[in-house]
């Protein structure tokens, strides 16, 4: 399985990290080994001072696809979950400042926070999805899917030209504005609209 991330999809998260607005997705990947075991803590790693969370809608492909068109998309998830897409925002900012890939920052063990599972027959439209982030009981991130840039089915458009979608694949679908610092012994908590979706501890 592949995960496949979604950036600067929520226009009030790229103002806040200062970045020029996208003519495309902005794509990128993280490896399997970046799944945060399930009830496992989240470890600060020792090479960041400043990881931050990111709340994200996530996609769950059940069939294999390439060049998907968009008005059949629908057909190649049952589906949606959340997690965080964790990334060490300082060793990010020095990458990009060289013009460096963001994998180290972005695809790190434990980086990847997956929770439970929806099946999108049961949300009454996901394009309308309203989704947020938990820290210490404090909403920090409060985000609607309504807001994409690139909704979900034009995503897996988008994407499938480039990659083979394959059963069991995850697409982090972005993330809107308000993500923040981690520090050891902060909780992590997020809801799809009531339904509390994953919590977890930092370390």
């Amino acid at each position: 399985m592949k995960l496949i991330c979604i950036g600067r999809n929520y226009t009030e998260h790229i103002k806040e990290l200062q970045n020029e607005k996208p003519t495309d997705p902005v794509v990128f990947l993280k490896p399997d080994t970046s799944i945060l075991l399930k009830k496992q803590p989240f470890f600060i790693p020792d090479f960041s001072d400043d990881v931050h969370y990111e709340v994200e809608v996530l996609v769950k492909i059940n069939r294999v696809g390439k060049h998907i068109d968009k008005k059949f998309a629908h057909k190649y998830y049952n589906e949606l979950g959340l997690g965080i897409d964790f990334t060490a925002r300082d060793l990010q900012s020095e990458l990009k400042a060289k013009g460096l890939p963001w994998e180290k920052a972005k695809a790190f063990d434990g980086a990847a926070v997956i929770g439970k599972w929806i099946d999108k027959s049961e949300l009454e439209n996901i394009d309308n999805i309203a989704f947020l982030l938990k820290k210490n009981g404090d909403i920090v991130q409060n985000g609607n899917t309504s807001h994409m840039l690139w909704k979900i089915d034009e995503l897996i458009e988008y994407v499938s030209k480039y990659f083979t979608l394959k059963i069991g694949d995850i697409i982090f679908t972005g993330t809107p504005a308000g993500v923040g610092k981690v520090i050891a012994n902060d909780k992590l908590k997020g809801f799809i609209e009531d339904r509390e979706m994953f919590s977890i501890t930092v370390k």
